[in-house]
């Protein structure tokens, strides 16, 4: 048609919905790769985004006019969250100042529905156009919106369906035990996908140092201050950078060692799905841990394929390991802890069979059942003090110890020489490491041509930095070279020979601490189930040993009052019958020593004051002469002196003498050098008497009393 103005291509449809208010807008290209490693290996994909801008143009707007957004490359569309980009382009579309948004496709902008119908509302709302190659979109048009969620959806479904694929292909790939999964220190794998043990022989004595140390000391804990006492590091292969594959020492820590001690590979399995994997992210619960992240048990695994890979230890061995880390926790029995009692996580109470905790308060230990206090707000259980059960404990286990002594200096003796010999070993490994360092450094050193100083000037650095390295190692092996001697004397032998027959006096002794005590007792004790007998000083003990076999004693413990005694009334009809022979009260506090009785604290003994108030609790004291001049005068039934009686019922003793002296008490008076009032008041009497004060309060006249008729 001649004279008509060729019109400019538009491939990506028409452009019939583009009005003059879209066109004072900006027109905003988004450009994104789900990954850092697409945005290499697939250039055409980025440079098609990027060339959008063509068709921006081709729709009427001006190059001054369309805006790139590319900051999400490299990032996943599944979510907003960390897009940068994403979140720019929504905020724009919400201060209308955009009229059309360009994508090579949906998924792009999102893969999640959450997000896109949130883009949708708010392009409708400011009357923003979509456009992809497949044409041009309002959002506010009823058919045009049906068609974006459509897109939208089938977005979203292709993300869960590639990820289903890789799913499906890694776990079949893993039943087949040929998928690649990270390895522990101390393998390698080859080319061909074969794993191995690693090939060098340091880095194998490290691993099998772990084991050895954990089964000895039975703790993470005490194998990491193990590696750190002896300045052995770890052996770590690079994975990524530069120096992959290169073997590097590093400083140990807890968490690589307890990995090492979990890891099952060790034992020669090929396992896959027993990590930690993200669990219910609401509030934790037992079953959720706080970290939102749990450990499957060996019945979960999805994988467990024994005897394809090499071992450092037998599956035996693993299985112990990991009941030793599960008895660690402090939910379990625990471990020993520096300030902790000897039975500390032993102890069962024997009424409520819950695990007894331990108190201190100004350097006095107790062990106390307080959970259900502590849970339901109940009232405490059962509490004792700890240097009372210990010190049984202790004879117990000094008694079982003695007829292994001579077997336990000698294991001794054997661990002492092989705990050298390993040191030695390690030692020797790592001076021949240094030695090869500094002969490698200084073949290059020699290699290299003189007159090329920039290259010499470096290596030269680095044969010193290894010369230095091999100086200060060796100074370090000559400090500790005194201890290391593989054989041990035979004064060490005879040393070990006499602490072992002499048990008690290794157990007591200053070098000795508490983490080696509870070691000891743990070894030979499961737990110990403590009862009380009533509110009485009794306890009963029943200690269950290992190997199932089982012991049943009794101690005492102090209690508060003399009441709560078991024998109180024996010690009460003691008393009255050692003074009614005209003992005094220290006579009789001596008498109760001799005849190994104790008051309520253990500790203690009798003593005059004790023994006075005690017998003026029953009336048979005299409370102000402990060696009277007289004989105290004989007591009836039902007779009490004035003081006595005062404290009995309790009132003044003024009080008291007031009412003898008006007659409403029944009361007669000794003859002799020492004259004192005797009061007769069997069990109504006293009853009688402690209503009176009532009686008088109220005006009411008690009357007088015929002594002869009371």
């Amino acid at each position: 048609m001649s004279g008509a103005t060729a019109e400019p291509s538009v491939p990506y449809g028409p452009a019939y919905k583009v009005g003059p208010h879209h066109l004072e807008r900006l027109a905003m290209i988004y450009v994104r790769q789900s990954h850092p490693q697409q945005i290499v290996r697939h250039p055409e994909s980025t440079q098609l985004q990027y060339a959008l801008t063509e068709h921006a143009e081709a729709l009427g707007w001006g190059r001054d006019r369309i805006v790139v957004i590319d900051d999400d490359q490299g990032r996943s569309a599944k979510t907003a969250e960390g897009r940068m980009g994403f979140q720019q382009l929504v905020a724009e579309v919400g201060m209308s100042h955009v009229g059309i948004i360009v994508g090579i496709d949906m998924s792009r902008l999102a893969r999640s529905c959450r997000d896109w119908y949130h883009l949708l509302e708010v392009c409708a709302l400011f009357r923003t156009l979509i456009c992809d190659p497949d044409g041009i979109y309002d959002p506010s048009n009823y058919n045009d919106r049906l068609l974006l969620g459509l897109k939208g959806t089938m977005s979203e479904a292709e993300l869960h369906i590639l990820k289903q694929r890789m799913s499906e292909s890694r776990h079949a790939k893993a039943r087949r035990g040929a998928l690649s999964v990270p390895l522990p220190m101390g393998y390698l794998r080859r080319s061909s996908g074969e794993v191995v043990k690693d090939p060098d022989e340091q880095v194998q004595t490290v691993v099998k140092t772990i084991f050895e140390q954990f089964e000895i000391r039975g703790t993470s804990s005490g194998v990491l201050s193990y590696l750190v006492k002896h300045g052995i590091r770890l052996p770590v292969r690079e994975r990524t950078g530069p120096g992959k594959g290169e073997l590097s020492w590093r400083r140990p820590n807890r968490s690589t060692v307890q990995n090492v001690l979990k890891s099952p590979i060790y034992a020669g399995v090929y396992v896959y799905g027993y990590g930690y994997h993200p669990t219910d992210p609401r509030r934790p619960t037992p079953e959720r841990p706080t970290t939102g992240r749990t450990a499957d048990p060996r019945e979960k695994w999805e994988v467990f394929l024994p005897d394809r890979l090499p071992t450092y230890i037998s599956w035996e061995q693993y299985e112990a390991n990991q009941t030793q880390l599960d008895a660690n926790r402090a939910q379990n029995l625990g471990v020993t802890q520096r300030a902790a009692s000897l039975l500390a996580g032993l102890l069962i109470c024997g009424r409520c069979e819950r695990r007894m905790s331990v108190s201190q308060s100004r350097g006095n230990r107790r062990y106390l059942c307080s959970q259900e206090m502590s849970t339901y707000g109940g009232d405490g259980c059962q509490s004792l003090s700890a240097q009372v059960l210990d010190r049984t404990v202790e004879e117990l286990v000094l008694r079982a110890l003695e007829p292994s002594a001579l077997e336990v200096s000698l294991e001794v003796a054997t661990n002492i020489e092989e705990e050298h010999k390993r040191i030695a070993k390690l030692w020797a490994q790592r001076l021949e490491r240094a030695q090869y360092e500094v002969d490698r450094a200084l073949r290059q050193y020699n290699a290299v041509e003189p007159e090329h100083r920039l290259v010499a000037r470096t290596l030269e650095r680095k044969l010193e930095e290894a010369l230095a390295a091999q100086r200060k190692l060796q100074e370090e092996h000559h400090r500790a070279e005194a201890d290391l001697s593989s054989a041990l004397t035979a004064e060490e032998r005879d040393a070990i020979r006499q602490l072992a027959t002499d048990l008690p006096a290794l157990w007591h002794a200053e070098t000795t601490t508490v983490q080696q005590k509870q070691t000891i007792v743990r070894q030979l004790m499961e737990r110990i189930q403590v009862t009380f007998v009533g509110k009485t000083e009794r306890v009963q003990l029943v200690l269950e040993w290992a190997g199932s076999h089982t012991t049943s004693t009794e101690i005492m413990r102090p209690v508060r009052s003399v009441e709560q005694l078991s024998y109180y009334e024996d010690l009460m009809s003691r008393m009255r019958a050692l003074h009614d022979e005209g003992k005094t009260n220290a006579d009789i506090a001596d008498q109760l020593n001799r005849e190994e009785r104790r008051p309520p604290k253990r500790s203690a003994t009798f003593t005059r004051p004790m023994v006075q108030a005690l017998l003026s609790r029953v009336g048979q004291a005299y409370p102000h002469a402990s060696t009277p001049r007289w004989p105290l005068p004989r007591l009836q039934a039902n007779e009490w002196t004035v003081s006595a009686l005062a404290n009995k019922l309790p009132m003044p003793v003024a009080t008291l003498s007031s009412w003898i002296r008006k007659g409403w008490v029944t009361a007669r008076k000794t003859t002799g050098k020492l004259s004192v009032w005797v009061v007769r008041a069997d069990a109504a009497e006293l009853e009688r008497l402690r209503a009176l004060p009532e009686l008088l309060r109220t005006r009411q006249d008690p009357g007088r009393r015929n002594p002869s008729t009371s």
